[in-house]
């Protein structure tokens, strides 16, 4: 037969008819007989496993399922994952406010120090519990607190403080969570030190970008911002160390306790919205807004009307 050429698939050549056969010759191979009736000989069946099994021997291996479970923390956050949104809406909207306003940033201090001073009694209290496994010891921030309202609010602030309701009703719900079911606990501890972890950097980071460049600055002080300060300690790797601790501490627990768990955190989020809300923003700050913002919008509004002119007498 003539070498080269074309492929071997296209030198199959009928050779004859013969009654209910048809005759066929490949190059290289034997003579083999198909039947119109469907049914091929064990030669040729052996041929087409053979070339299957050549052809698929270099197909894309196919997609192996992602076998890792979705750990506790993963499951706390997608179920809070609406009113986390709405907390975080809060927060920007009124904290934003302390970013020109010490007072405002300070009244937003104030609404969590309670809520912090209470965890970590809590945590002393319980440290022979789950509780005390998680990994606070770099993460105590009531000192940190006090220190920042001292520098805001000055040194005698505590004289005439009382909590307000909203705060009130976050410390009777954490005296009745430690009395009933303390485990419950680690859903404040850890929702509320992660956020001061994220959010709480985020908002310092974005006040002082906002005072560098206000026209009301204030003196430079490396005071009043110690409860985002961490020190030399590694934000990432603090956060890496709650979550993990967080998931192993989950391992050991029920199904039930779990589900209480990330019912809990929920009332979180709901409680945290609260005292967020009853942070005193105040009239001054507004005008001090308008203030800052005032000379831009109208600069703008002077460079829109000049381009109006430009465009209806001169282009046109």
């Amino acid at each position: 037969m003539r070498r080269g050429g074309r492929g071997w698939m296209s030198t199959l050549r009928a050779q004859c008819f013969h009654g209910d056969n048809f005759h066929v010759t490949a190059r290289g191979s034997a003579r083999e007989t198909w039947r119109y009736d469907g049914v091929r000989p064990a030669a040729s069946r052996t041929f087409r496993r053979r070339h299957h099994s050549r052809r698929t021997a270099f197909a894309r291996p196919a997609k192996m399922p992602d076998r890792e479970e979705e750990n506790f923390c993963k499951k706390m956050t997608k179920a809070t994952r609406g009113i986390h949104a709405v907390s975080d809406a809060l927060v920007n909207a009124k904290l934003a406010f302390g970013f020109l306003d010490n007072s405002v940033w300070a009244d937003g201090l104030l609404v969590f120090y309670e809520v912090f001073r209470y965890l970590e009694g809590a945590m002393i209290r319980l440290r022979n519990t789950k509780i005390g496994l998680l990994p606070l010891s770099e993460l105590q921030r009531t000192e940190a607190f006090e220190r920042d309202l001292d520098h805001y609010l000055g040194k005698g602030w505590r004289k005439n403080y009382s909590p307000r309701d909203s705060v009130t009703k976050y410390l009777m719900r954490l005296r009745e969570v430690e009395d009933t079911d303390p485990t419950l606990l680690m859903a404040y501890i850890y929702h509320l030190y992660m956020g001061l972890l994220s959010g709480g950097i985020i908002l310092r980071k974005k006040r002082q970008i906002v005072q560098k460049i206000s026209p009301f600055k204030t003196p430079p002080s490396s005071d009043g911002s110690n409860v985002t300060d961490f020190g030399q300690n590694s934000i990432f790797q603090l956060k890496r160390d709650l979550r993990e601790s967080m998931n192993r501490i989950a391992e050991t627990l029920d199904e039930d306790t779990k589900n209480k768990l990330i019912e809990e955190s929920k009332i979180v989020f709901e409680l945290n919205n609260e005292i967020i809300r009853s942070v005193k923003t105040g009239s001054h700050v507004c005008e001090k807004i308008f203030y800052f913002i005032g000379p831009v919008l109208l600069v703008i509004f002077v460079l829109i009307t000049v381009l109006n002119i430009l465009y209806k007498y001169i282009i046109c």
